[in-house]
């Protein structure tokens, strides 16, 4: 699976990811950050997921139209469950999420917003 992490999603998720088998970039590996639009922009153009802890990009989608291929929005979790969330997702969501869902999980729950809405 295709997946562009944002910056404010712990780096050690790459590597996870990576070993997991996917195509993942990290925007914290840029020079600059372009903002959530180009982000959101670049993550639809190469078909990649977007894996982020903003809200931001939920409400460029759902509330602008912003074009995207899914976005996993990890809230309030651990460095390192940030890592075992996004793969443990990807895995049971992934088909969702390529279909352009809205996954929002924090410690207590997964919320699903169905592309199909």
């Amino acid at each position: 699976m295709k997946i562009l992490l944002d910056t404010c999603v712990w780096g050690g998720v790459k590597k996870a990811m990576i070993a997991a088998g996917h195509d993942v970039i990290w925007s914290g590996d840029w020079n600059n950050d372009p903002g959530d639009i180009e982000i959101l922009a670049l993550a639809h153009k190469e078909g990649r997921i977007l894996v982020t802890l903003d809200k931001d990009f939920g409400e460029l989608a759902i509330l602008h139209g912003y074009p995207h291929c899914g976005i996993l929005r990890l809230v309030n979790l651990s460095t390192v469950l940030q890592a075992k969330v996004c793969e443990m997702i990807i895995e049971k969501h992934g088909n969702e999420l390529s279909d352009g869902s809205i996954i929002t999980v924090d410690a207590e729950r997964v919320r699903i917003r169905s592309s199909k809405v």
